[in-house]
Order: C-alpha cells, then sequence, then structure tokens
C-alpha cells in the first residue's frame, strides 16, 4: 500500500473516538481485547471491531499466545501519520506568531511604561 493510501487509511480508522482511546491504551502496552473491553467499558465484540480495523490500516500489530491474541499499536504506521501532520505545524506556528505580532501592536501601552521613561 502506498505511504500516502495508507496514511489516509489510518486517519479515517482514527477518526473514531473508541479507536484512539483503544490506540492509546496499546501505546503503553499490548493487551487483548477482553482487557481492552474491561479497561474501557467497551462490549468486546465492539473492541474485536475495532482493532480488527486498526489492524487492517496497520496501526496495531497482533501477536498470538496460546488462545489469546494481544495486541500492541505499531509505532511505525503511526510515524506516517505523525509525519503527515507535522508538516502543519509550521503553519500553524506562523499563524499563531502572526497572530500575536498583531496583538502586541494592537495593545495599548501599559500605565507602567512611563513611569520607567522618567
Amino acid at each position: 500500500m502506498a505511504r500516502a493510501a495508507a496514511a489516509a487509511d489510518g486517519f479515517t480508522a482514527v477518526a473514531e473516538p473508541r479507536r484512539r482511546a483503544i490506540l492509546e491504551l496499546l501505546v503503553t502496552r499490548e493487551q487483548g481485547v477482553t482487557e481492552i473491553a474491561a479497561v474501557l467499558r467497551i462490549a468486546q465484540p465492539s473492541v474485536s471491531k475495532h482493532l480488527r480495523v486498526l489492524h487492517e490500516v496497520g496501526l496495531v500489530r497482533a501477536r498470538r499466545t496460546g488462545r489469546q491474541v494481544l495486541y500492541r499499536a505499531d509505532g511505525e504506521t503511526m510515524r506516517g501519520l505523525h509525519e503527515w501532520t507535522g508538516k502543519f505545524e509550521e503553519l500553524w506556528r506562523h499563524q499563531l506568531q502572526r497572530i500575536r505580532q498583531r496583538a502586541e501592536a494592537a495593545a495599548p501601552e501599559s500605565p507602567n511604561s512611563n513611569l520607567k521613561e522618567k
């Protein structure tokens, strides 16, 4: 899958709040469906459905241990999402700097600024 397509699918997957919550749990350590369902108070079939979506786009990896499947976040795939959104960081930084400059230019002088000059 091309990187742009993978990122687009990843963004679609993380657009769902419960999937983001699942990813947040899986960033710290691998967990099974039952554990995720208990922590998030979501029905196990629903967690399985969300994990399937996250797995299909490569945001989580699965590892079978006996009868249990353990899931963990895939940092490499998440890096693609992070890199794409990072492109906009400079844009926002520039916009915030312009807002600050305008606010400072429009702000009236403080009453104490005249005292310092005397």
